[in-house]
């Protein structure tokens, strides 16, 4: 059985999705969710997928227009325009450190919130470090 459900997502700034070549305006977007009951066969599958109605392009005022992107792209998109410019990574641990199970956890292990900011933080640097090895790397290379 598949289920339909039709919405409206708002972004608050101009935003991209994977694989469309086009930056598009902030602004209310409609949208339509299809999801199908899970099988063992989709348990492992891409997920649901998203349709998007696009606002026309200026060159094309007439012109309807759609995207179907994976629901991923989209919530990866809406969470990154919530954060008005932070990274996902820091969507994230804001979310874990507001989820109540996580807090009983932490607590339970002797865990505080200092912990693990700093934890994430350290990740991030390393990150940082590494993508900047690599740069230098491939500039090296090209040399």
């Amino acid at each position: 059985m598949t289920f339909l459900i039709r919405t409206t997502v708002v972004f608050l700034r101009q935003f991209e999705l994977p694989h469309f070549a086009e930056t598009l305006p902030a602004g209310e977007y409609d949208i339509e969710v299809q999801h199908s009951e899970p099988s063992t066969i989709e348990a492992f599958g891409p997920g649901p997928s998203v349709l998007i109605r696009l606002p026309p392009r200026p060159s094309h005022p007439g012109l309807v227009r759609t995207l179907t992107v994976p629901f991923a792209a989209l919530e990866r998109a809406t969470a990154k325009d919530k954060l008005t410019g932070k990274a996902l990574l820091d969507f994230v641990l804001e979310e874990m450190l507001n989820d109540p199970m996580v807090r009983l956890i932490m607590h339970a292990d002797g865990v505080g919130e200092a912990d693990i900011r700093k934890l994430y933080s350290i990740q991030i640097k390393n990150k940082f470090i590494e993508n900047k090895s690599i740069k230098i790397i491939e500039e090296a290379a090209l040399k």
